[in-house]
């Protein structure tokens, strides 16, 4: 069956590609549909610029004509390895994963209006994020993720370490509507169904929140999923969620992404930002 959507994943040959591919693959294994890998080039503004006065005007003529040949040589070499990087993939797609068709999207200009133009296609989004060197770098490893996950009305899946299938997730909850959000899309999708489920809250020991964790646990039970709820307490949530996903060996987290907003941000930090800066394992967002 031709379907028009894909599991879209953002590559751009660092160190994390083959990681966004390999989740992509499982990901749209998942739900037997396409992987579209998307390569944006981001060609830099020509570096020519108002020379008048400077020099002659023949001179000032050969070296625009120089300038204009350095930009096209520019764009050439830019666009010849975007067409190695996607094909690159592919092949290491179709030679990883039975059974998954690949399709190819380069475009020129940012991430995000790149995304955007397959809005209507995207079932799910793949990024990476960089490994060791910005462990912990919440300014680096949120800028761009946050942007994306906040524009996006589909889960985005986040990865940065070597691919492994995925046996087990946790669901990081507080009650909130953004957490109920994401155990909402875990029920409803089959992507982790067949999976060890874990739905973790910790501290917020309010009636209303437990209850909460009580009913979203139910829900996922009658929708066939194996899950275990756990109410923990810890002085930090971030530190009690990681502390769980290490002591479990939990493969992959979800989390209901930015629920405050920009401003509040401002003030209290992101959550979700933190915890996609301490953990190595991969991380969908859900918003």
């Amino acid at each position: 069956m031709t379907t028009s959507q894909h599991i879209l994943a953002c590559i751009d040959g660092s160190a994390v590609t083959e990681s966004v591919c390999d989740y992509a693959a499982w990901y749209a294994s998942k739900l037997n549909l396409p992987v579209g890998l998307l390569h944006v080039s981001d060609i830099p503004v020509s570096t020519r610029r108002d020379l008048s006065g400077a020099i002659g005007i023949n001179s000032r003529q050969f070296l625009l004509e120089e300038l204009t040949e350095l930009d096209e040589q520019r764009a050439k070499v830019v666009n010849s390895y975007s067409d190695a990087l996607v094909q690159d993939a592919k092949s290491h797609i179709q030679g990883s994963f039975d059974g998954v068709s690949v399709r190819i999207y380069q475009r020129h200009g940012k991430l995000l209006p790149a995304i955007e133009h397959f809005k209507t296609e995207n079932r799910a989004v793949v990024m990476g994020r960089r490994g060791e060197d910005h462990k912990n770098s919440r300014i680096n490893i949120g800028s761009q993720i946050e942007t994306v996950a906040r524009a996006s009305d589909v889960p985005v899946l986040i990865c940065s370490e070597k691919f492994k299938e995925p046996s087990s997730y946790m669901i990081a909850f507080d009650g909130s509507k953004t957490a109920i959000k994401a155990a909402w899309m875990v029920a409803r999708s089959p992507v982790l169904k067949g999976l060890q489920g874990h739905i973790v809250m910790i501290g917020n020991h309010n009636d209303t929140a437990k209850q909460s964790l009580s009913a979203t646990a139910a829900q996922l039970e009658d929708a066939g999923f194996t899950v275990e709820a756990h109410h923990l307490s810890a002085a930090d949530a971030v530190d009690g969620l990681l502390k769980f996903q290490v002591d479990n060996h939990i493969d992959i987290m979800v989390v209901g992404a930015y629920g405050h907003s920009k401003w509040q941000q401002l003030f209290l930090g992101s959550t979700t930002t933190e915890i996609i800066a301490s953990t190595l394992s991969p991380v969908i967002l859900v918003r």
